[in-house]
């Protein structure tokens, strides 16, 4: 993705290298697809089958809660805690924590990320959860919870597959994973009581307090952080960048998606007879999540459009903005809440929306790159 053709210079008429440069991009579009991993390319169809397996496990062993929760330590499931860690730490893994400076300096693209990522964002999925679930407070906290956790895994994916800066991306995932440590459990608690309650409509909201999402946060976030701090920093010391990049994450990526497909798989084995009697709760949890998608992509690629970004710089801004962590919504939704819990399930639908809708996003990306490119507005630098 990164040898890639130079823009058209202002005033070059050459329609042959025009033609060629359309032609190139071209088959970059058509090649986003195989740039994925077969597993990460199928993600969709990976949890619509953990989905049936886990509606059909619960049919065959109606008492699995009780089961699961025979096997707890400090109140969480050993066996779900192990899944939702084998999530996590891959993607922390692949982090370039030592980047962090590089984007320090670059005061426009950081100040306008932080602020489309930590208050935009949140504040959009809460005005979407109220005005589509006001009568569903579990999957409205469910949503809300996936608004606050920003994206540090897949973003990385669809920025280089968009053409983004990779540098820049992989500074704002770290940064997004340090801040999410910091302050998610506090912008839990102001989004999920505080504010609500400032607008009057506290009277149906879920109670819950700021120690067992901060537990929760600690350690499906904080440990998988510190191991793959810890990971990158042993393993690029023993055996060089180039080895951890190119053969150790390659081989401990799979594990994320296991892990995501294991609780899916749990999830709706001890929801299934709520999933079943109303289907339609689902599709309401899916469309405040497609528009959030839409909403802050657009949202941020034209606010990058305004204050002239180049092109790599627009989609890293816009993509970064749209995605979110579900990993962490849903550990945090768990450990908070409970497994079988209408939160928990909220998290679990949000990559069954995201993934499709991103891919989608992807395309529509380097066609408006190859709009600017013929305009020779590409500003690339």
């Amino acid at each position: 993705m990164h040898n890639l053709e130079q823009p058209l210079l202002p005033g070059n008429k050459d329609s042959t290298v025009s033609k060629m440069s359309v032609v190139k991009t071209f088959q970059i579009e058509q090649s986003v697809l195989t740039k994925l991993s077969l597993l990460n390319r199928l993600l969709p169809l990976w949890i619509v089958l953990a989905i049936i397996a886990g509606l059909a496990l619960g049919r065959l062993i109606p008492n699995l809660n009780q089961i699961l929760n025979h096997v707890a330590i400090g109140g969480n499931n050993v066996a779900i805690t192990i899944g939702l860690l084998a999530m996590m730490y891959p993607v922390l893994a692949k982090v370039r924590y030592e980047n962090l400076s590089k984007v320090i300096t670059d005061y426009s693209l950081l100040i306008v990320s932080l602020i489309l990522n930590w208050i935009v964002g949140p504040l959009l999925m809460f005005g979407l959860a109220w005005l589509f679930l006001p009568d569903l407070p579990a999957y409205r906290t469910g949503l809300i919870l996936v608004g606050l956790a920003r994206c540090i895994a897949m973003v990385l994916i669809w920025n280089d597959l968009a053409c983004g800066d990779n540098t820049i991306a992989a500074v704002l995932v770290a940064i997004n994973s340090l801040f999410q440590i910091v302050a998610y459990a506090g912008l839990a608690y102001f989004y999920l009581k505080l504010l609500p309650s400032w607008l009057g409509l506290s009277e149906v909201l879920v109670n819950v307090s700021i120690s067992s999402i901060t537990k929760s946060v600690l350690i499906f976030l904080g440990i998988p952080l510190i191991a793959g701090w810890a990971t990158r920093k042993l393993g690029e010391k023993s055996k060089g960048q180039i080895w951890y990049e190119n053969q150790f994450l390659p081989k401990i990526a799979p594990t994320a998606l296991y892990g995501l497909l294991f609780t899916v798989i749990i999830l709706f084995a001890l929801q299934g007879n709520v999933i079943t009697r109303h289907p339609a709760n689902v599709v309401r949890i899916a469309l405040p999540l497609l528009l959030y998608f839409v909403i802050m992509w657009f949202g941020s690629f034209a606010i990058g459009r305004v204050l002239k970004f180049s092109y790599p710089r627009i989609a890293t801004l816009a993509f970064t903005a749209a995605g979110n962590n579900f990993e962490l919504a849903i550990a945090v939704a768990i450990g908070t809440f409970g497994i079988a819990s209408g939160q928990a399930l909220a998290g679990v639908v949000g990559p069954l929306i995201e993934v499709p809708v991103l891919i989608s996003l992807v395309y529509l990306s380097l066609w408006i790159r190859t709009i600017l490119n013929k305009r020779e507005e590409f500003l690339y630098e």
